[in-house]
């Protein structure tokens, strides 16, 4: 794990702040699934899905100090797909990052559309394939002038979902003290005799299977990092810095929720905006529809960066067609994002011209990706960890408890895949996924079977670019 600039890193520039890593890597864990898909966790679990909470959580804290580690000493846009190719060959790191690829381009479409479709609740006038189309249309836009313009979009989408969290947090605890005028604070009663823990052990397994998806997308911060000026500096603080807030604002959120919203009821579908009305806050059902709009846009600009820059990194590898390498004046690979927009683009249309056909089978397939990805994070760091030590290599920052708590985060990744193939609702989504992960490991094998041997490229002539206007 040799520290080293890399061919990607000069070729996409580095026009990325510190500050917008850092916001990056926050707003990246706080998504539609937190402000909505929370409730499902509670119901299963009731309040001790906070337990199930704080597993996932520390298993995201030991996902990002390995990527973390790994992506200080060596930033590249393909991050994890990379180091698990320098750790166990290039089919498995072709395999990890075509899987990651697919399913950031399945979920830009059901992000494009589940932000239309929450709009339009507040305003029906206007058509959901058009605001779709609107949203896709923008945010490619962003993505094609400048890598600087995507980071200042994501600051700002994750600077909005943090100050709802952090609004959201004095609402409710103000509720839970009784500071609130002329209402009465609900107190700890749903956390009192069996209450907690409704459906037992089985309650808190089932919440941490759903639960764990809550975290997806901060693997974006070691896409992003070939991209930041003084990687390894911006990397160590955006891993220090984000850890400890996405476990106070998950959990802290979680607590409130769960302390204010009981097991059964029907707040739980959108447990935001009933907190808000146990407060007496007006219009909190609006707040939160557009505060959930703004998390699936983020995520939508977000996964578009990711999808571009790992498609660019398969390409630079010969995994991907050399075209996707293309990159215009402005240091964007603006043909892979193309590329990847399209996949989002027909998926929209075949989604809104077969509607529950298209997107729910795709949805299904990548659902467990992200399991997949920090499996093999974890994976690639436990092995070029060893190697690293073993050749004496200093590194710009190093995951503490190594190699205990590795494999500690293994071990909680191998809990969460036995509970999801005990459960009868998870087992088809994860045999889907590694079905789908066999049939792009054969694809990748073929392609190192039939690629011609050619000779080495100096190493001038592949840290140039391919410029298009």
């Amino acid at each position: 794990m040799e520290p080293q600039t890399k061919t990607s890193a000069r070729a996409l520039g580095a026009a990325l702040k510190p500050r917008q890593l850092t916001m990056m890597g926050l707003g990246s864990a706080i998504g539609a699934g937190l402000f909505i898909g929370s409730g499902a966790g509670i119901q299963a679990a009731g309040p001790a899905v906070l337990i199930s909470y704080l597993v996932a959580g520390t298993l995201i804290i030991l996902v990002m100090w390995a990527l973390g580690e790994m992506a200080a000493a060596n930033p590249d846009s393909g991050a994890f797909s990379v180091y698990t190719a320098k750790a166990y060959g290039p089919v498995a790191g072709a395999t990890v990052g075509w899987l990651w690829w697919i399913q950031l381009v399945v979920v830009i479409a059901a992000e494009a559309l589940g932000a239309a479709g929450l709009l339009a609740t507040i305003f029906p006038a206007l058509p959901v394939w058009l605001m779709a189309f609107v949203f896709i249309v923008v945010l490619t836009a962003v993505n094609l002038t400048s890598v600087k313009n995507f980071g200042e979009f994501e600051f700002w989408f994750a600077l909005l979902k943090v100050a709802a969290i952090v609004g959201f947090l004095l609402v409710g605890f103000s509720l839970l003290f009784g500071w609130l005028p002329g209402v009465q604070s609900p107190g700890l009663a749903n956390f009192m005799g069996e209450g907690f823990a409704v459906n037992g052990f089985s309650g808190i397994a089932t919440a941490l299977f759903v639960v764990a998806f809550a975290f997806g997308g901060t693997e974006i911060v070691s896409v992003a990092a070939a991209e930041t000026a003084e990687p390894a500096r911006s990397v160590k603080k955006a891993v220090r810095t984000v850890l400890w807030r996405i476990l106070v604002f998950y959990i802290g959120a979680i607590f409130v929720i769960a302390a204010v919203v009981p097991v059964g009821s029907a707040g739980l579908k959108s447990p935001f905006a009933a907190v808000l009305d146990a407060a007496g806050m007006p219009g909190a059902a609006t707040a939160i529809t557009l505060v959930a709009v703004a998390a699936l846009l983020s995520a939508l600009n977000a996964n578009l960066y990711g999808a571009s820059r790992m498609a660019f990194s398969l390409a630079e590898r010969g995994e991907a067609p050399r075209l996707l390498a293309s990159v215009s004046k402005a240091r964007v690979p603006v043909i892979a994002v193309l590329a990847s927009v399209a996949f989002g683009v027909v998926t929209v249309v075949l989604e809104l011209a077969f509607p529950a056909m298209v997107l729910p089978v795709l949805l299904n397939i990548v659902g467990s990706t992200c399991l997949l990805v920090w499996t093999s994070a974890l994976l690639a760091q436990l092995a070029l960890r060893l190697r690293a030590d073993r050749d004496g290599t200093e590194l710009p920052l190093r995951m503490p408890g190594f190699p205990w708590l590795t494999v500690f985060g293994l071990v909680i990744l191998a809990a969460i895949f036995t509970v999801g193939f005990i459960g009868e609702d998870s087992r088809p989504q994860l045999l889907s996924t590694f079905g789908l992960v066999a049939v792009l490991a054969v694809g990748c094998w073929l392609n190192h079977r039939s690629r011609k041997v050619t000779a080495p490229i100096e190493a001038s002539d592949r840290d140039k670019p391919v410029l298009i206007d």
